[in-house]
């Protein structure tokens, strides 16, 4: 080395300068090298110098990148990297006081006693290095450098009161993401940073902080090894790390090696704590302040010279001890650990049985845990790696190929990624050495591929993830205190700045949730001063939309499409609701009132449609006395009354009021006096939103699905919710109050005193089975007693005959035969308005329409008639098979006969106090019951529920037949004759 040969040591805090002052002595010899403590700050230099100089004089050599042009004189290196005997006229080592750290110090100290420059060389570190250097290393010359600016203590903060350009600091992998994302939610977002990056991941990450896309950067202790950052404040999350093998306190000096990156060139910095860091004692914070730290006394460092003739002889030299007292035996490194676990391997013993095999095994050994899963997992690769190495001299191209292609994917989440970026490092290493892989070119060029592809994704994963772009995209525009440019797309979608902040439905903005505090405010206000024009072209569009595009829901919604622009609210009259318009303030009256203008044009055409027989009856000035009262209580009902709630007023009605009434569509029914044109789905939808406006429910019964004949009876439903949707309830289900009438039609010729069956007509029209019919007839008042019978049936009709359904109505309505539906069903009936009314029967009551049937669904559902007989087989008979006389005994069938009781019906009977509705029950035609108590049943139960107030459905033979009744004369003689 010549004489003039300079050493100097260039200590000092964080920023004042050396790694700029290293790189400006490098380039002023013709070669140089520099060592420097992370991959990413030796990228970061080599940036700098190629700037400087041009890619083709400068090379990167780290473990896992080698940029070695053909004519390199500036030699970038990472330290444990840095290569020997090159001759370099420049050395500099950064960070020296890392020869301390227990795990990587040997290496910093063997750089300290051994590498040196042809004419200079350079020490950059903490002044805590003096007393080692000056004692280790002869003829140094020591430069102090002076912070530039000033480091302040914060003490403790929220992450919500965090100020902008900070660094927050965490010291594992989990607690930096949960940081980053308590930021992004509060602050918009944060750019991670951490050892374990690639590269070109952390660039990535470190160009949205630069750029001020966020203002938070969330970062391991990495940050504290020389990243020039804006940094402005650091704050710590923890005050204590683990260090490979213990969680441990942070000492003072290593506090502030990281929050000395606050503060840059002359600009002041300030770091304190934040989370449960609690408060940094005041004498530490003295001691960062000032910079004034205890001297470090001991050094680690692990022998250089080391032997190769076996296993043993080389884990011996590494583990002797030194003689100088400034230097400690470093603890058991990694390489080490591998070195030793492989050398208890019989094969590994076999196959390293000479020097150069020894040292090839020792490369090997030190190849970096990238991975960390375990040290066995770890080992066992090594061990395959030196295997292949032993055996061909290189790693087969296939081998290598699969590892890489099992590890080229670019799908999954943060996690995932990093793993693959750890397992691609092994391999980028590898490919790295020379002479290990065949092809040394194509498969460093293939592994930095797949190691980029994964940096890529990882660095968009993180963005996504830990960013809200829109929301720092704007707090970054209104820091600058410029007008934000809002825009509305034909959807409605708002956009601010070019980002998604809200949508607006209807003519109500909607603003996204993600947006807080002054940020959500300041969306707000710009979006609504860009909504502006749009809320006086969208209610010109509105108030010439067709009615089609118009609706109500079942809750009083009135909906424009899928927006809800409105709803419906009390008026003095259910037929005429008031609309209530949902429009912003900003919009302005007169948008306001064009929209309402336009729902109460709606909603008054919808009712005119759909309840016209109704607003007929209710114009109709030719009614006059009994007549116009019940046309006004049958307005009032909204076009369904059940015939015991009126049955004076019925009684009242002389046969030209009820056909003036007949007129206008009504039916007088036996149970139900109702207009069966209201008893289509839509004019039903409406008629219980209407109810349920005037009545001031919090929540609206739902109208049943179109089509049904039966619905379940649900015994918390009241029975005006049933009477309104067009049911009754009889037992466990409800019928329809026409199919109701139907069916009372033929009931009335039968037989109610001694006793009748059922007929397949009457189990055609509810689609019911036989027990399921003896239910419905025991809630209408009938006594259902069963029995059975021998059956007698030929072959024929074994083959033909039709089984009894599996559901029952609990669990899916019956099915339907389409033939008879179509002959049953009210659609298929003609209008009464082409019929003439029928006459009053002379039980007091009138005879139920014939032919007056309107349709109740346009479109019934093939699901609700059952023709199905009743009877029920007790063995199964397979179509084509006879039965077999000699084997089957005589088959029954099941039968019930109906005995008329009274009404105790389960369905209505006793829900009529609980609903409210006035009067005694009433027998047929209005009459009051009789004081008989119910019959009983088998046993000597009482039927329909003991003292129920009945009333009957036919005269008693003792009743006397009104002899202004037309058809007196007629029923006379019928008595007379019988």
């Amino acid at each position: 080395m010549p004489q003039r040969a300079r050493i100097a040591a260039v200590l000092g805090p964080t920023n004042t300068g050396k790694t700029h002052y290293a790189i400006e002595r490098m380039l002023g010899h013709r070669t140089g090298m520099i060592g420097l403590p992370l991959r990413l700050l030796a990228r970061e230099v080599y940036d700098k110098i190629v700037a400087a100089r041009g890619p083709s004089v400068v090379a990167l050599i780290t473990g896992e990148e080698r940029i070695v042009p053909p004519r390199a004189q500036y030699w970038v290196c990472t330290v444990e990297a840095m290569p020997e005997g090159m001759g370099c006229d420049f050395v500099a080592i950064d960070e020296i006081q890392l020869c301390a750290d227990p795990e990587r110090g040997h290496v910093f100290t063997d750089r300290l006693l051994r590498m040196r420059g042809l004419h200079e060389t350079l020490f950059m570190g903490s002044d805590t290095m003096r007393g080692p250097i000056s004692q280790l290393v002869r003829g140094v010359e020591f430069i102090r450098r002076e912070r530039m600016s000033q480091l302040g203590y914060l003490g403790s903060k929220k992450i919500s009161r965090m100020p902008a350009r900070s660094a927050i600091v965490g010291f594992s992998v989990d607690n930096v993401y949960a940081i980053a994302e308590l930021i992004r939610r509060t602050k918009g977002g944060a750019a991670v940073v951490m050892g374990a990056l690639s590269p070109r991941t952390r660039n990535a990450q470190v160009e949205l902080y630069q750029n001020g896309e966020v203002d938070y950067l969330v970062a391991t202790d990495a940050i504290g090894m020389g990243l020039n950052l804006d940094i402005d404040h650091v704050a710590f999350s923890s005050l204590t790390k683990f260090d490979g093998r213990r969680m441990r306190p942070l000492q003072p000096n290593e506090l502030a090696q990281i929050a000395g990156r606050a503060g840059r060139g002359m600009r002041p910095g300030t770091f304190g704590t934040t989370g449960d860091a609690g408060q940094i004692p005041d004498e530490w914070v003295e001691a960062i302040t000032s910079h004034s730290f205890t001297p470090i006394r001991k050094l680690n460092w692990r022998n250089p010279e080391l032997r190769f003739g076996s296993i043993d002889a080389l884990a011996i030299s590494l583990e002797q001890a030194p003689q100088d007292e400034w230097l400690t035996k470093a603890r058991e490194a990694d390489d080490l650990k591998a070195l030793k676990s492989l050398g208890d391997d019989g094969e590994v013993q076999a196959r390293a049985s000479n020097p150069r095999s020894v040292q090839l095994l020792w490369d090997v050994c030190r190849i970096p845990d990238f991975r960390g899963i375990s040290h066995a997992e770890h080992a066992g690769l090594l061990q395959v790696i030196f295997k292949h190495l032993h055996e061909r001299g290189t790693i087969p191209a296939d081998f290598l190929a699969r590892q890489v292609k099992r590890i080229d994917r670019t799908d999954g989440d943060i996690d995932t990624l990093s793993k693959r970026l750890a397992y691609i490092r092994t391999w980028t290493y590898v490919a790295q050495r020379k002479g290990w892989v065949d092809d040394e070119s194509h498969w460093r060029d293939a592994t930095r591929a797949v190691e980029d592809a994964l940096s890529d994704a990882l660095h968009a994963r993180l963005t996504q993830r830990f960013v809200d772009r829109r929301t720092s995209v704007l707090l970054r525009r209104l820091k600058q205190k410029e007008a934000l440019l809002a825009e509305v797309n034909d959807k409605g979608e708002v956009t601010v700045e070019g980002e998604f902040v809200g949508r607006l439905e209807g003519f109500r903005f909607r603003q996204d949730q993600g947006a807080t505090g002054q940020e959500a405010k300041a969306l707000k206000q710009a979006s609504l001063q860009a909504l502006a024009p749009h809320f006086h072209l969208r209610a010109d569009r509105f108030y010439n939309a067709p009615d089609t595009e118009i609706d109500f829901t079942e809750q009083g919604g009135l909906m424009w499409g899928e927006q809800a622009v409105g709803k419906l609210a009390k008026g003095d009259d259910p037929l005429k609701p008031r609309v209530v318009a949902f429009v912003d303030d900003i919009a302005g009256p007169e948008v306001q009132q064009k929209v309402e203008r336009r729902l109460q044009h709606f909603i008054d055409r919808k009712i005119a449609a759909l309840f016209e027989p109704l607003m007929n009856l209710q114009r109709d000035e030719t009614l006059t006395g009994l007549a116009r009262g019940f046309a006004f209580r049958m307005v009032e009902a909204l076009g369904i009354l059940p015939r015991s709630l009126v049955a004076d007023e019925v009684k009242q009605l002389d046969q030209d009021a009820r056909g003036a009434l007949r007129k206008h569509g009504l039916r007088f029914g036996q149970y139900t006096i109702f207009m069966p044109l209201l008893l289509k789905p839509a004019p039903t939808r409406l008629r219980l939103v209407l109810w349920s406006l005037f009545n001031d429910l919090d929540t609206f019964p739902e109208a049943p699905p179109p089509g049904l004949v039966t619905v379940p009876n649900m015994r918390d439903v009241p029975m005006q919710h049933y009477t309104l949707s067009g049911y009754r309830p009889a037992g466990e289900r409800a019928i329809r109050i026409d199919m109701l009438e139907r069916l009372a039609d033929l009931l009335r010729p039968q037989d109610s005193r001694g006793g009748f069956e059922a007929n397949a007509d009457m189990l055609s029209i509810t689609g019911m089975t036989l027990e399921q019919f003896a239910d419905l007839m025991q809630g209408l008042g009938y006594r259902a007693e069963k029995g059975e019978r021998e059956k007698v049936r030929t072959a024929d009709q074994v083959v033909t005959e039709t089984s009894e359904p599996t559901a029952e109505p609990g669990e899916g309505e019956p099915v339907m035969d389409a033939a008879r539906e179509e002959e049953t069903t009210p659609a298929a009936m003609p209008d009464p308005a082409d019929e003439p009314a029928p006459a009053d029967v002379i039980s007091g009551t009138e005879s139920i329409d014939d032919e007056g049937f309107a349709p109740v669904n346009e479109d019934p559902q093939p699901e609700q008639v059952d023709d199905n007989i009743a009877e029920t087989p007790e063995e199964e008979i397979l179509p084509g098979e006879a039965p077999d006389a000699a084997l089957a005994g005589p088959e029954t069938e099941v039968f019930y006969t109906f005995v008329w009781v009274g009404n105790r019906n389960r369905g209505g009977g006793n829900r009529r106090e609980r609903d409210g509705q006035k009067g005694a029950p009433r027998g047929k035609g209005g009459k009051p019951q009789g004081k008989g108590g119910p019959r009983k049943a088998k046993g000597g139960k009482p039927q329909g529920g003991g003292k129920a107030k009945n009333y009957e459905s036919r005269p008693r033979k003792e009743d006397k037949i009104d002899p202004d009744n037309p058809f007196a004369a007629a029923l006379m003689g019928l008595k007379n004759k019988s």
